[in-house]
């Protein structure tokens, strides 16, 4: 069936050109009584008529909608832009030309809503900095102020007031050194020093070096059955070293007394491995798993900032295993447990 839909401006204008001229040419054909001048008429008329149209369509609206294209690339057009205006557009049906309006319309719609989505997400931002620091800051000036008032007799009281003084320090320190090591991993300032190593090697050094907190709650830290054998990855060794602390730092602070720690290594095909690492703690709640990698975020709002770390962890991890070209997941369900896992390069000879 026959459409008008689709037509380029020169289809239209010849289509239109014919509706016009057919009528009148049969005019001129019943008034004269000769073919050849209904004819002629037909052909003076259509020839006429499909340059005037034509003129209307390609030189007032396609002004018009260039100035449209013009005002959506919102650049001044180059070369090839304006070899595109002057020949490629004017061959696009009207029904073309909505289509791209409404593709950049929705473009723009997305890029508002990313924009409000980062505005948001900037204002928690510096709310969760400002109370991070507050913590220790007011904790520094309470005991320095305690200190100065008259000077405490007891020295023991206050040689504690200054260990606690420099423990806020540390923690402040701590968390400025996070806040640059996430935001030169974002920004690449940081290489990659990729090399050969046994994972399970690794994930036994991390244990070792963090039994006294793991002990403390008496935590059993192990390597799940069958996934004990060698494997070897290529990747960053102090990075991904990085990685697991934090993993079982944050499984401890979330953990439930007695309770346990498995890492679990599979070769998943020929170039990559998977690293998991399992706790049987209170779990997080659905609603909150898709933003436990944003930095300074907590899931226990109620939680002191002076039991956890700085809530950057789990975003460094991010960033380093995203460095790798890797990905970096999480499964929790309330009240069972959690397991946070991530792939690395398999060993490269």
């Amino acid at each position: 069936m026959f459409t008008t839909k689709n037509l380029s401006p020169k289809q239209l204008s010849a289509f239109t050109s014919f509706i016009v001229s057919l009528p009148a040419s049969l005019v001129f054909f019943v008034i004269e009584k000769q073919v050849w001048i209904g004819f002629a008429a037909f052909v003076v008329m259509f020839i006429g008529s499909y340059f005037l149209i034509s003129f209307v369509l390609e030189w007032f609206i396609y002004r018009k909608i260039k100035l449209i294209y013009k005002f959506i690339f919102n650049t001044k057009a180059s070369k090839k832009e304006e070899t595109y205006y002057k020949y490629i557009l004017p061959k696009k049906s009207i029904d073309e030309v909505k289509e791209d309006v409404e593709k950049w319309a929705d473009q723009r719609k997305a890029e508002i809503e990313l924009l409000k989505q980062n505005e948001a997400f900037r204002k928690e931002f510096l709310q969760n900095i400002s109370h991070e620091f507050k913590t220790p800051i007011f904790a520094i000036q309470g005991y320095i102020e305690a200190l100065q008032a008259e000077g405490l007799k007891d020295n023991e009281t206050n040689q504690k007031f200054l260990n606690n003084a420099a423990n806020n320090v540390e923690r402040m320190v701590n968390l400025v050194n996070d806040l640059d090591e996430i935001t030169k991993l974002e920004r690449g300032e940081q290489p990659l020093n990729k090399s050969n190593f046994i994972i399970q090697d690794l994930i036994k050094e991390v244990y070792e070096s963090l039994s006294i907190k793991t002990n403390k709650y008496n935590f059993n830290t192990s390597i799940k059955k069958g996934c004990d054998q060698s494997i070897i990855v290529f990747a960053d060794k102090e990075k991904i070293r990085q990685v697991i602390t934090n993993i079982i730092s944050n499984a401890t602070y979330y953990g439930k007394q007695n309770g346990s720690i498995v890492a679990s290594i599979y070769n998943t095909d020929e170039t990559n491995v998977l690293v998991e690492f399992s706790d049987d703690g209170k779990g997080i709640s659905e609603e909150h798993l898709p933003r436990v990698f944003e930095r300074f975020y907590r899931t226990d709002k109620g939680r002191s900032r002076n039991d956890g770390g700085s809530g950057l962890g789990l975003a460094i991890c991010k960033h380093i295993i995203e460095a790798h070209n890797q990905t970096i997941h999480i499964r929790s369900t309330v009240d069972v447990g959690t397991t946070i896992g991530f792939t690395l390069g398999s060993a490269v000879n």
